[in-house]
Order: structure tokens, then sequence, then C-alpha cells
């Protein structure tokens, strides 16, 4: 039996569907950790050992909401790997993308058994939360690719701006990696009586800050550089945009210090580190100029004959 074919902007669709649950799946285990209800289910994958479900009790219906999250990105994942199967043109470059969104939603949920049966160390807790980071850049990276045509692209600025892009996205990496050592040392552990990380709050909230105002200093140079170049004004538009999440991220990040952290701003921080990330990434891959893709006319007739026009609209919008 012949397999149906999918076509470029089915499989596009599909990718933008799995970035968004990727996002909710990050949020929803924040909201875990900031409701208390890290423990709500003692055991994995049941929720206890007597019922997969869990009780009519607010603790452990947040906790299996977040299971359930994972669930369903599991299946939309499963079924963005095998739309890259069956896409047509087919494109070894999407199948290793999804194929790793797949692998690496597996790992997160197994070191998600690793968080329960730690009664929720905070290292696992860290470590759970970015490979949740990871799995967003794999999930962007994989929508913004799967709108255009296969390749590197051609570069759109000069060698300086791109190598202080890359200084930028690593710095900004760290900052993120120093913001959940911040969240590990503070009070929302997900349960009464959570061990804490063996660092004063304020000293990992300072080195937080420190690495973010370092970014931010970079954004300004890697502006400047663009505006002296002359670069194109959508990635001089990107660069803004990045600029503005990042200004909006530390404003929520200051205020969030000085109300004693209160876990609704903090889920909203966390929020605003996965629009910062995309940002940084969406930045990052707008340095270089990408083709739309060329749908053969067997293709297009298999899925529409103005299909090809639209998938063009697609990807010029995506490439911007």
């Amino acid at each position: 039996m012949r397999l149906p074919s999918v076509g470029p902007r089915t499989f596009l669709r599909l990718a933008q569907t799995s970035l968004v649950l990727v996002v909710l799946n990050i949020v929803s285990g924040a909201s875990v950790r900031l409701t208390d209800s890290g423990l709500g289910c003692p055991d994995w994958p049941t929720c206890s050992s007597k019922s997969v479900t869990p009780p009519l009790s607010f603790h452990p219906d947040v906790e299996f909401a977040n299971r359930m999250v994972v669930v369903a990105l599991v299946i939309v994942l499963g079924v963005t790997a095998l739309g890259a199967l069956l896409r047509r043109p087919a494109r070894r470059d999407l199948h290793w993308l999804a194929g790793g969104l797949v692998a690496g939603v597996l790992g997160e949920a197994l070191i998600g058994a690793v968080v329960v049966y730690s009664k929720l160390n905070p290292f696992a807790v860290m470590v759970h939360f970015l490979v949740g980071m990871g799995l967003l850049s794999v999930s962007v990276i994989l929508a913004l690719r799967a709108g255009r045509a296969p390749g590197t692209g051609r570069a759109r600025v000069g060698p300086p701006a791109r190598r202080v892009a890359g200084v930028l996205a690593g710095v900004l990496a760290l900052a993120i990696v120093a913001g959940t050592a911040t969240t590990g040392a503070g009070p929302h552990g997900g349960g009464p009586g959570v061990a804490r990380l063996a660092v004063p709050l304020d000293d990992m909230a300072r080195l937080h800050s420190s690495v973010v105002l370092v970014a931010g200093a970079l954004l300004l140079v890697e502006l400047f550089l663009l505006y002296r170049a002359n670069a194109p004004e959508p990635v001089q538009e990107r660069g803004r945009l990045l600029l503005a999440a990042m200004i909006g991220q530390g404003l929520i990040g200051y205020t969030q210090f000085f109300l004693h952290e209160p876990a609704a701003l903090v889920g909203v921080h966390v929020l605003g580190a996965t629009v910062v990330w995309s940002a940084m990434v969406w930045f990052v891959d707008g340095l270089r100029m990408h083709r739309a893709e060329t749908v053969p006319a067997a293709a297009v007739s298999a899925h529409g004959v103005d299909t090809e026009e639209r998938i063009g609209r697609v990807a010029a919008i995506v490439s911007r």
C-alpha cells in the first residue's frame, strides 16, 4: 500500500504546532513548581501506585495536567517526525530535526521520572528545564527551515557581525543557565521542604543579572555593527525586536526580585525566557538569506494548483 505524501505547507503547520506545544510544555512544567505541585503525583508514569489518574485535588491535578501536556507533545512530535519522512520533496535536514525532537522529548520524560523519584532534587529540575530549552531551540529551527529551501543560505552581514552574534548567543545561553540556577536557589522548589541549591539567592540573582547585562551590551554592539554596515532592514529589525524582548524580560526579572519572587511573576519570567531565546535563534537565523523552496510540478498537482504560490508567500515571510 502506498503511503500518502505530505506537502511542504502541511509540514510547516506541523512544525509550528510542535513549537507551540514545546513552549506550553515549558510553561506548564514551571506552573507545577510554582504551585508546589511537584510531588502531587508521587509515582511515574502513573500518578500513584494505586491509580493512573490523580484524585480530585489541586496539586495532583496540576502535576498530572503537565504530564498530559507531555503526552500531547509526544504525539504531535511523533506525527511531525512521520510527516518529515512522508514529506515531498524529501528533506534529510528536516528528518534529523524532527527525529531529534522525538528523542529529546522522550529523554525529557525520563528526566521527569528522575525529578519525581529524587523528590525534586534541584539539579534534576534544572536539567529538566534546560533540556526543554534545548527542545525549544530545535523546534524553532525546524519551523524556520520547514518554510524554505534547504541549504545554509547566503550571508547577509559581514564576519564581524556574525562573530559577535555567535558570542552573544553563547552568553545568553549562560544567562539562561544562571537564571535556572537562581530559581533552584529560590523559594519555589515545587513542594514544601524540598532541598534547594546551597547558594544564597541574592548571590545567584546578582550573577544572573550580570551575565544578562553582558549579553545586553553585546547586543548593542551587534546593532551598532549592523547599522554601520548598512545591513538589510529585516536583519536590523530582528535585532531590535530581540533587544525589546530582553529589556522586557529584564524588567520582569528585577521586579520579581524586589517583590520577593511572587509565583505568578516568576511564571511570566519563565515564559519570557522562551520568548527571548526564540528571538535569539530567529535573529541568528536571519543573518543569512534563504531561498524559497521550489516545489516540483508533481507535488503541485498532488496538493493543489495554488499550493506553490502559498508556500512561496509563507517562505518569504519566514525568511525575512
